[in-house]
């Protein structure tokens, strides 16, 4: 028998998953830690405990569970979230707590000033992307000037999958797709580091050596192996962003295929014919070399969700409060009877990109329930996806084909409430174990057990969810009072903030 192991570190869970050559799940793992926050606009992990720990646990326990012989294991994949900043020491140990990818916004001086000086359109050009708060440059120049002391001791700044890859194999690699999160640093034109910005924020011997995903970095080492019972010798994949992996897990394959990731945050990945150049929009080479990705996302979603629940439905049991409170909101209307919440409660991401964008509840009176608020969340979070949506279409993307994955689908009235305001059909696929899963089958093509498109085998289609037409009009009308209500409020937003 052949097994391949896939392990992802989440924002607040980990997990792994070991699966046999059919792509049958043969044992599953998880492991929660925190997201720490401490101070507004900052987002932080421990790399040493909630990723190596996660990994080192999860490892343990599937070996444990499954009684799988670790030599049978022919790949192991990894991914994290990102893009991220982790300044490691020459001996690879964190010297500060790993920042998190756009929901942490501190280096919005760095973001605008960067952007001045270089301009919006030489980065599109040069890099693919615009400078936001997913870009991890703009964060290592941050490092520089408010942490000199940990500047001038860093060896490398890793993302989260490669911590784990150099903690597994010894060697510092980032895929070209985690790469390219590292705007302004890394070039789209030469699919390489960028030697420009080495004075002004950090030379190219001081970031990861870069491969492609499904590309082999190394093998477990014998402390590795020691530590997480994995065989030596093992080989390792050079990981990716969850977001990547989930999509590959989902079988987006092909231009025109997109995946809407329920999860923390909402995120989308669009794999496109060319490269899209839009500053309101991400670009990356995709997991393989010569295809090209196109990616958006919302800043909070399943946070706001979990937020919620904390502060308004504390007295639920855990275990059910997800179906609790969607059959609460199935007791309002679609327009959740007037309610408009913009989910701006960490600054926005895609398409309007601003760090002093607010939460907004809008229209409560005395008549309104939980479950009217609830709902409104809900539609808030699917009002964002379609504006990411519509801003693809804009940019010329219509995407032919929509995946939904991740712990949100499970919330029957958040996935019905974004096919009905988008007015698309959604498709959910057999396995929905995520970013894990896709971990596992890239180590299964790494050490060429599988071709690329045997994730549709792996992983078939289960279900759709269709748009129900009789709340098209009161969405429509709906999403244009969204659009309208940030464009009012935007100037307060940003007094408010300073």
């Amino acid at each position: 028998m052949r097994y391949y192991l896939g392990i992802d570190i989440g924002t607040y869970e980990s997990k792994g998953v070991l699966v046999d050559g059919d792509g049958t799940v043969v044992a599953t793992a998880a492991r929660p830690h925190r997201m720490l926050v401490p101070r507004p606009g900052w987002a932080e992990h421990r790399a040493e405990e909630d990723w190596w720990g996660d990994l080192v646990g999860i490892t343990r326990e599937l070996l444990r569970t499954s009684a799988v012989d670790p030599g049978a294991i022919r790949g192991v994949g990894c991914s994290g979230i990102g893009p991220c900043m982790l300044p490691v020491d020459r001996d690879g140990a964190p010297l500060m707590n790993a920042v998190l990818y756009g929901v942490d916004t501190r280096a919005a001086r760095e973001i605008e000033e960067l952007t001045d000086e270089i301009g919006t359109a030489a980065l599109l050009d040069r890099c693919g992307n615009a400078l936001t708060s997913q870009s991890v440059g703009p964060k290592i120049l941050w490092l520089r000037r408010n942490r000199p002391d940990i500047f001038a001791r860093t060896h490398k700044i890793l993302n989260s999958s490669s911590f784990l890859v150099h903690r597994l194999t010894g060697r510092y690699v980032i895929d070209h797709y985690s790469a390219s999160g590292f705007t302004p640093l890394y070039s789209a034109r030469t699919l390489g580091w960028d030697d420009a910005f080495a004075d002004r924020i950090i030379g190219p011997e001081r970031l990861p050596e870069t491969l492609w995903t499904a590309e082999v970095a190394g093998v477990v080492t014998p402390e590795a192996a020691e530590q997480t019972g994995l065989k030596a010798g093992t080989p390792v994949t050079a990981g990716t962003i969850d977001a990547a992996a989930e999509a590959l897990s989902v079988g987006v394959l092909g231009a025109g295929d997109m995946m809407v990731m329920y999860g923390s945050t909402i995120f989308i990945i669009m794999l496109t014919a060319d490269r899209v150049r839009d500053p309101r929009l991400w670009y990356a080479p995709w997991l393989f070399e010569g295809q090209h990705a196109c990616m958006s996302g919302l800043a909070t979603s399943g946070t706001l969700t979990h937020w919620f629940r904390e502060r308004f439905a504390a007295e639920l049991d855990p275990a059910s409060a997800i179906e609790t409170l969607a059959r609460e909101a199935e007791t309002s209307t679609a327009g959740a009877r007037g309610l408009i919440v913009l989910p701006y409660f960490s600054g926005e991401r895609t398409p309007i990109h601003d760090p002093n964008a607010k939460g907004v509840i809008f229209g409560l009176d005395l008549t309104h329930s939980r479950a009217d608020v609830y709902r409104a969340f809900l539609e808030g979070i699917a009002f964002g996806v379609n504006h990411i949506i519509e801003t693809y279409a804009e940019a010329g993307q219509v995407p032919a084909e929509i995946a939904a994955v991740g712990g949100g689908t499970r919330n029957r009235v958040w996935i019905q409430a974004v096919s009905d305001i988008t007015g698309r059909e959604q498709t959910m696929r057999s396995r929905t174990i995520g970013a894990a899963y896709g971990d596992a089958f890239l180590a299964a093509v790494a050490v060429g057990d599988a071709p690329r498109n045997a994730i549709r085998d792996w992983n078939p289609v289960d279900r759709s969810i269709v748009p129900d037409p009789a709340h098209a009009g009161v969405y429509a009308r709906r999403f244009d009072l969204y659009k309208r209500l940030y464009v009012q409020t935007r100037e307060i937003m940003s007094e408010l903030s300073e």
